[in-house]
């Protein structure tokens, strides 16, 4: 399918749309479209009428924009209809790993544009590590704050080890690079007190280290 850039002006809601956006639905959609962009184009038929992505035109419009991304199906009557369904119905199917969604979240500071607010993300934290909300936020803001400094040479071979592992480990990323170069001893249990994993940086300055020639630099790391 070949994409196109159309006047808003020209497309159409479906009247017989049967999914409903509420203005909860409506403002994260505005503040993701307000960050990101578009990101993927909504889906019309050969009138120019909305199969998918009603919301996604409501919003833009709101936000005053001219012109919108759209793709053109050749669906028509009840299998355009079907496919709407279709396409709304098989994300609701999908579940979150509320584990990795948490970790993730913690890595974030901006929920509005992705859907959530900051009561929800304290209630997942909390409900995944089993703690209090007041805890909970207690973790996640720990989170934001622990910083991991390399020397400038080595930045770029690092960034790429995170974002491979976090791809694969579901945001356990320096977890995982840890246990790979400190091998058995990544099992010793090394105590840190919690005020310093939340207000000290874990810096370490020099090359790799490998399992069996650790090098802490008095910090857990």
């Amino acid at each position: 399918m070949k994409s196109e850039l159309v006047p808003i002006s020209s497309l159409s809601s479906d009247p017989a749309n049967v999914r409903k956006h509420g203005q909860r639905n409506l403002d994260a959609i505005k503040a993701s479209l307000k960050r990101f962009g578009q990101q993927k184009p909504i889906v019309v038929d050969a009138n120019g009428v909305v199969v998918a992505g009603n919301g996604t035109l409501e919003a833009a419009r709101s936000l005053g924009w001219d012109e919108i991304a759209i793709v053109r199906t050749s669906l028509t009557g009840a299998e355009a209809t079907a496919f709407a369904i279709a396409d709304n119905r098989t994300a609701e199917l999908a579940e979150w790993d509320d584990e990795a969604l948490a970790e993730t979240l913690a890595t974030l500071d901006d929920f509005e544009s992705i859907g959530f607010d900051a009561a929800e993300v304290d209630d997942l934290v909390s409900m995944v590590s089993g703690a209090s909300t007041s805890d909970g936020r207690k973790k996640l803001e720990a989170a934001r704050t622990v910083k991991l400094v390399v020397a400038t040479d080595t930045a770029a071979l690092v960034e790429r080890a995170l974002r491979q592992t976090h791809k694969t480990n579901r945001g356990k990323a320096l977890e995982e690079i840890c246990r790979c170069y400190l091998g058995e001893e990544a099992e010793l249990d090394v105590p840190m007190e919690e005020d310093a994993a939340a207000e000290d940086a874990v810096e370490y300055l020099g090359p790799p280290v490998r399992a069996g020639n650790s090098r802490r630099n008095g910090k857990a790391v």
